[in-house]
């Protein structure tokens, strides 16, 4: 998505999926566009295990982003003394965002502000039953960004 679209929507939606659920749902996604149909714009963010996920949002992570989302500092210096973080470390955890799409990079002369573009960031956990059929999803966790 461009940013013009994603600072229109309001929610991030954390999901897990195999990398074959993955590539199932796009190739879903594009032969309904080859005919003319419409999928779903959700912006989603996909990891392959809970390990990656819980590796990738941390509580500390969520701080930052929450930090981010209610403060809205105008560079990555001013973003570390906001939660009183060592500059290189905070860098470097906001460029994995960056690359994740969790957040994007506003470039104000050498500044490059970080942002947080949704409210609401929604972690949605399907179980598996027994017989190994996916039971609609058992959980839901909402992190609210505002």
């Amino acid at each position: 998505m461009e940013r013009e679209q994603l600072r229109a929507a309001s929610t991030l939606v954390v999901t897990i999926k195999s990398s074959d659920e993955l590539h199932d749902e796009v190739t879903d996604d594009i032969e309904s566009l080859e005919h003319g149909d419409s999928v779903d714009a959700t912006p989603t963010l996909s990891f392959t295990s809970y390990d990656d996920l819980m590796e990738t949002l941390t509580p500390r992570v969520l701080e930052l982003i929450e930090a981010i989302r209610r403060e809205e500092p105008s560079s990555i210096n001013e973003t570390a003394r906001v939660v009183d973080r060592d500059v290189k470390n905070v860098h470097e955890e906001l460029s994995r965002l960056a690359q994740l799409g969790i957040i994007f990079f506003e470039e104000e002369g050498q500044s490059k502000r970080p942002v947080v573009w949704f409210d609401e960031l929604v972690i949605t956990l399907a179980f598996e039953s027994k017989s190994g059929d996916t039971v609609t999803t058992a959980s839901k966790g909402m992190y609210d960004a505002r």
